[in-house]
C-alpha cells in the first residue's frame, strides 16, 4: 500500500488514517521478518538527524528509536532531562525553532501535552510523540502489530484493559478505533479516562469497533481477545502509590481473570512490569504472553512510521 505522510507531526494515535496506519504496521512486519532472515535492505534516511528529546528517562523507548534510526541510516541524537528543560531553561517556543534548525525531525518524551502541541506549532520539522501525559501513540502502534501478528487480524478483535485509564489505555482506544479493534477499559471508579477518549475513538471507529469503560474487571474480559494492563501508578504518580494500590486491589491479570478470556487471548503489558500487582509473573512469563513480541515490535513500529515520514 502507498502512503504519504512524509512530513506529518505524530502527537496522536488517531493522527493516522486507518489506511495510512495499516500501511505502517505492514511495513513494520515486512522490515520484522526481513531483518530475521538476515536481510539487512537499504537505509533510506542516510544523512538524517533525529533528536531525541526526552522529558522522561526511559528504557524501551530510547533505545528502540536509536536502534531504529540506526537501521536506517540516520543519526540520533539523544537529549537527557537535564540538557532538555522545556519551558524552564528555555521556553518550548525558542527549542523547537532552534532544535529544527539542526535536525529532520523530533523524537519528543515529556510530561504535558502541551509541550508537544508548542513544538509542532514553532519548529519546522516533524515531531513525534515518544509518550506524554494525554497519550503513548508509539505504543499502540506496536500493540497493534503484536495483536495482528498473534491474532491474524485487528478488525473485530476485543481488547480488555484492566488498570489505570492513563495515556496508554486512551491511545489503545484512538488507534483501535482506527483498525477497527474494540477496546474496554476496566477500572476502579474515579479512575476512568477522559469523556473525549471514549467520544473520539467513537467517532472515528471503523468496523464496528466499540469503546466503554467497566468497574468489573470479571464481567468485561469474558471472552475476550486481547487482555493488556500498566502500571497502577505511572511515573510521576509515586506520591499516589499506596492509595491506588487499594483502589486497584482486584484488578490484576491473574491465571484466573485470563481463564475468562477467550482460550487463545493473549496477555500485553507495555512495561515495566510491578508483578503481583497489576500482573501475575505466571501469566506475564507464560504461553499466553505476548508481551516480549509486544516489545521487540517497538522497534519495528517506530523504525517504519519515521521511514515514511522522513523518507
Amino acid at each position: 500500500m502507498t502512503i504519504d505522510i512524509k512530513g506529518r507531526h505524530i502527537l496522536s494515535a488517531a493522527d493516522l488514517e486507518p489506511n495510512e496506519l495499516r500501511a505502517v504496521l505492514d511495513a513494520a512486519i515486512a522490515a520484522k521478518k526481513a531483518w530475521a532472515a538476515g536481510d539487512r535492505g537499504d537505509q533510506p534516511l542516510a544523512g538524517k538527524q533525529v533528536a531525541l528529546l526526552f522529558e522522561k528517562p526511559s528504557l524501551r523507548t530510547r533505545v528502540s528509536f536509536e536502534v531504529g534510526l540506526k537501521r536506517l541510516g540516520a543519526a540520533p541524537l539523544y537529549m537527557s532531562p537535564q540538557e532538555v528543560g522545556l519551558g524552564k531553561r528555555e521556553s518550548v517556543e525558542d527549542v523547537a525553532k532552534v532544535i529544527s534548525r539542526y535536525v529532520d525531525a523530533i523524537v519528543c518524551r515529556t510530561f504535558a501535552h502541551a509541550n508537544l502541541e508548542e513544538l509542532a506549532r514553532h519548529g519546522s520539522v516533524p515531531i513525534v510523540n515518544a509518550l506524554c501525559d494525554a497519550e503513548h501513540p508509539c505504543q499502540a502502534y506496536a500493540d497493534l502489530q503484536t495483536i495482528l501478528e498473534h491474532r491474524g487480524s485487528l478488525e473485530g478483535q476485543r481488547m480488555v484493559y484492566v488498570g489505570d485509564g492513563n495515556n496508554v489505555a486512551a491511545s489503545l482506544c484512538l488507534a483501535g478505533a482506527r483498525a477497527g479493534v474494540s477496546v474496554t477499559v476496566a477500572c476502579p471508579k474515579g479512575y476512568e479516562m477522559p469523556d473525549w477518549v471514549i467520544a473520539r475513538s467513537t467517532e472515528i471507529a471503523t468496523a464496528g469497533a466499540t469503546f466503554a469503560h467497566s468497574h468489573d474487571p470479571s464481567a468485561a474480559v469474558e471472552g475476550a481477545d486481547v487482555l493488556y494492563t500498566d502500571v497502577w501508578a505511572s511515573m510521576g504518580q509515586e506520591a499516589e502509590a499506596a492509595e491506588r494500590k487499594k483502589a486497584f486491589a482486584g484488578f490484576r491479570i491473574d491465571s484466573a481473570l485470563l481463564a475468562r478470556a477467550k482460550d487463545d487471548a493473549i496477555v500485553l503489558h507495555c512495561l515495566p512490569a510491578h508483578y503481583d500487582e497489576e500482573i501475575e509473573h505466571a501469566v506475564a512469563h507464560g504461553p499466553r504472553s505476548a508481551i516480549w513480541d509486544q516489545a521487540e515490535n517497538r522497534l519495528h513500529a517506530q523504525q517504519a512510521l519515521l521511514r515514511f515520514i522522513l523518507s
